[in-house]
Parts: C-alpha cells; sequence; structure tokens
C-alpha cells in the first residue's frame, strides 16, 4: 500500500483482526452486488469506502423519485439514469480508487454464470423471488459465499450462505421455490427508510468479514430484525438432504456451463 492509502484505512490497520495484510486483503478482492437499491446502496457504499478493490454492480432500473426515500446511493438529480451509473458516480466521490463496473441489465442465468464465477463474495440485494433462486444456484454450482438480505414494511432479515461448505445450507433449504412466499415490493407493502440501511449494512459487513476470514458470520443463521421494537432474533438453519440445488446436481448436472 502506498502512503495514501495507509492513511485512508488507518483505523482498519489499527484492528489487530485486519492490519496491513487484512486490508491489502480487502484491495485485491472483488465483490459482485446484485442490486442497487435500498439495500445494495448502504452495502456498496461501505464496500467502496473500506477498500474492496472491485465492485460489480448490477441492476437494470433507473432512478426514481420514490427510491429517494431510502436509496442513498442515488440523489434527485440522477433521476432518470441508470441505478448502477448513478451508484458508480456515488462511489467515485468516496473512495476513487475502486474499480467500479456498473451494469445496466437485468442478468439471466446466463450472464450471472460468468459473474458470479470472477466473484469472491456475492451480495444479493435484489428485491425478487425469481432473481434470488438463479443468484444461489449460480452460488452453489461456484461454491461461492453468498449475502441475502431483505426488507419490507418494518421488517428485515440478512442471511449468510456460505456454500464453500459442504454442511452449509443454501437459499433453496430456506425458501424452496414450490413453496408459497411470494414477492412483497415496496412499490406495494412500503417500507420503513431506515431499515434497508441497518440490513444493507450488515450485508456490507459480513461481507468484510468473510473476505478477511474474521470472526462468526451469519453462515447457517438468519438474522431477524422487527424495526418496530427493535429486536433481533436469530434463528438457526440447517442444511436441507432434499433440496433441489445443493442437495443434488438437478439443475447442473455436468459442469453448469
Amino acid at each position: 500500500m502506498n502512503d495514501d492509502q495507509l492513511l485512508r484505512y488507518s483505523r482498519h490497520i489499527l484492528l489487530p483482526q485486519i492490519g496491513i495484510k487484512g486490508q491489502e486483503t480487502l484491495i485485491q478482492s472483488h465483490v459482485l452486488v446484485v442490486g442497487a437499491g435500498g439495500l445494495g446502496s448502504p452495502a456498496v457504499l461501505y464496500l467502496a469506502a473500506s477498500g474492496v478493490g472491485k465492485l460489480t454492480i448490477c441492476d437494470s432500473d433507473k432512478v426514481d423519485l420514490t427510491n429517494l426515500q431510502r436509496q442513498i446511493a442515488h440523489s434527485t438529480d440522477r433521476i432518470g439514469i441508470p441505478k448502477s451509473d448513478s451508484a458508480k458516480k456515488t462511489l467515485a466521490g468516496i473512495n476513487p480508487e475502486v474499480n467500479v463496473i456498473a451494469l445496466n441489465e437485468r442478468m439471466d442465468e446466463r450472464g450471472l454464470l460468468q459473474l458470479i464465477r470472477n466473484a469472491d463474495v456475492v451480495v444479493d440485494a435484489s428485491d425478487n423471488f425469481p432473481t434470488r433462486y438463479i443468484i444461489n444456484r449460480v452460488c452453489t454450482l461456484y461454491k461461492k459465499p453468498l449475502v441475502s438480505g431483505a426488507v419490507v414494511r418494518f421488517d428485515g432479515q440478512v442471511a449468510v450462505f456460505d456454500l464453500r461448505h459442504a454442511h452449509s445450507p443454501c437459499y433453496h433449504c430456506l425458501f424452496p421455490a414450490d413453496g408459497e412466499d411470494q414477492d412483497m415490493r415496496c412499490a406495494v407493502m412500503g417500507v420503513f427508510a431506515p431499515l434497508v440501511g441497518v440490513i444493507g449494512c450488515v450485508q456490507a459487513a459480513e461481507t468484510l468479514k468473510i473476505l478477511l476470514d474474521i470472526g462468526q458470520t451469519l453462515n447457517s443463521r438468519l438474522l431477524l430484525l422487527d424495526g418496530l421494537s427493535m429486536e433481533w432474533r436469530s434463528i438457526r438453519l440447517n442444511k436441507d438432504p432434499s433440496c433441489k440445488v445443493c442437495g443434488t446436481n438437478e439443475y447442473y448436472p455436468k459442469s453448469g456451463s
């Protein structure tokens, strides 16, 4: 690291769990963030500020006035431009050393196969089950750590599915695709603005811990937050041996390519 980097990241370097070696690890890391909205905004802000060297941000939406109540990576003067581009501009002002790749498209399974294969950690900040299921399947294929978050109304949740470990459950174990779960979009249900910041920041923290291999992550746990009572609950998750994604080779019987 150069002198400017030593100064910029000095508060990290002071932490014995991180130090110079850990900060260098972050600088050399690549994180994929799917979604640049309520959850993705605080996540990418802290990942960039913390010095993650490469961030790929995927989002097909454009900034809308209704987003600005909670999506803090964007501003009023950017209404109408792609969210990924808006986030990139914001991050350049925070830490110009970070290489931000902005992808203004909704990624299908083929696109995610390439992106996830090249990432160290995947942050799922999307807002719909189909996208979450695709991300989970590809993370399972490549054994990539997945940091998943969701918020609706006054309720938030975050979990880590560290698929590098054989015992780890995947997202499909928790929410089977053939279950009765339905998307609860903010546009219909509403969302308490600060709550997406809390959950997005937890996603960023878990991502950094995974990259640094420090502490105990939320792997195999679901952390739930009731924003009205400000009470947290932690639920232990178990791998489903009959899971159609991580329990079999149903989706990718050969190489997955």
